[in-house]
């Protein structure tokens, strides 16, 4: 939006940020201060950027704070984050996170919340003479509907449905997953997620009943509070019994799909073999 430079940086079979390649970008940009977009649960894999190491890498560099600008972006996962480990934080020098309300809380139309810190908040805002009141956003406009239900909806979860919730998605991924891999599915689950990537399922109309969202050779299933064991095991049964159809009762393979979410969770006929041999 502002016409600025940026640097793509590479990241991990599993999605995460490659460390080593923002240390190296940093170093080549060293003239120039630094936002970084930190992604807190990526789209298709769930992969979770590790905040404290890209401060570390940054001091490394020599960034000072006034340096750097950290935006998280956790939509998914930012209502999932505070059960789990402390890795968003205002005592942290980040600048801001968004989240929104109708991923993992369900909320019936879209909408994005930003939090941010009221100094920076300070420097944009202006009195609009005709509202009445002192604006902040981009469009001068926001819809005033969502925040009611954005509040009713914590409101009626409370901190204790909240966590629930969460706990009950970690453990229903853990569980497809394993399910998953016991049919000798490929599957990659990240630490602290709850999408579980599987290899891309061949017939469209079982692609389609189901739903899923499928890139190249993966397909992935984004274990929401609404969904229950036994989805998860109707899943399972119906995938299973469709995978003797289309390789035929072993007689053809499954795709490889190392390169997309790691050998040590591809169940191809060649990394099954490498994985187990000693």
């Amino acid at each position: 939006m502002y016409r600025m430079d940026s640097e793509t940086i590479n990241t991990s079979v599993n999605g995460e940020m490659d460390n080593s390649d923002l240390r190296e970008k940093l170093f080549q940009n060293k003239d120039k201060p630094t936002i970084i977009n930190v992604t807190i649960g990526t789209t298709f894999k769930g992969a979770i950027d590790d905040v404290d190491v890209i401060l570390e890498t940054l001091k490394d560099c020599g960034d000072s704070q006034d340096r750097f600008y950290i935006h998280c972006d956790a939509t998914l996962c930012g209502l999932m984050t505070p059960f789990i480990n402390n890795m968003i934080s205002f005592k942290k020098p980040i600048g801001s996170v968004t989240i929104s309300g109708h991923k993992f809380l369900g909320c019936p139309m879209p909408y994005g919340v930003q939090i941010t810190r009221k100094s920076y908040i300070n420097n944009l805002s202006t009195n609009v003479e005709y509202i009445a009141s002192v604006d902040a956003t981009i469009s001068d406009s926001r819809n005033g509907l969502t925040p009611i239900f954005f509040w009713y909806s914590l409101s009626a979860k409370g901190q204790i449905g909240l966590q629930k919730d969460v706990k009950r998605c970690l453990d229903n991924a853990k569980y497809l997953k394993d399910r998953l891999q016991q049919a000798g599915i490929s599957v990659m689950l990240n630490k602290l997620s709850i999408i579980v990537v599987l290899e891309r399922p061949r017939d469209h109309e079982f692609v389609r009943h189901w739903q899923l969202a499928c890139v190249k050779d993966m397909a992935h299933v984004i274990v929401m509070p609404s969904i229950t064991r036994e989805m998860l095991d109707n899943f399972m049964s119906e995938l299973v019994q469709q995978r003797k159809q289309w390789y035929q009762g072993g007689k053809a393979e499954a795709p490889c799909v190392a390169d997309d979410i790691g050998a040590q969770n591809c169940a191809c006929s060649y990394h099954k073999i490498d994985y187990i041999s000693p």
